[in-house]
């Protein structure tokens, strides 16, 4: 097996998988341009797969499988579409400084260990 050649990034994305036989409801929990692990269902590892997303449909292998979650290869990375939008929003948050997280300088722990000020 190769080493992974993107970062997985974690997300929260509801989706429908869906088979020759079956189709369930599953939650994209984490998601790369190679592949996607889902909760919420488990396929057979090799089954194929197709992940619909808000109108657009993503093929994919199962990889890997346990009983409420499973790994998901994408043929081709993903370049376009609404769940590669997704992936970049969520990278962009990942990557933004807590800019928006108040910061008090020179504030002091509640009590605790080391140096009492007076």
């Amino acid at each position: 097996m190769q080493p992974r050649s993107r970062h997985r990034i974690t997300v929260d994305i509801p989706v429908v998988v869906t088979t020759v036989l079956d189709s369930m409801d599953g939650t994209i929990v984490d998601l790369s341009e190679g592949g996607a692990q889902v909760a919420g269902c488990g396929l057979p590892v090799r089954s194929q797969c197709q992940i619909d997303y808000e109108g657009h449909v993503v093929f994919g292998t199962v990889q890997w499988s346990e009983e409420d979650r499973m790994g998901i290869r994408f043929p081709y990375e993903l370049a376009d579409g609404p769940l590669f939008d997704r992936l970049e929003i969520a990278r962009a948050a990942r990557l933004t400084p807590t800019a928006l997280q108040p910061r008090t300088l020179g504030a002091r722990p509640a009590g605790g260990f080391g140096r009492r000020f007076g």
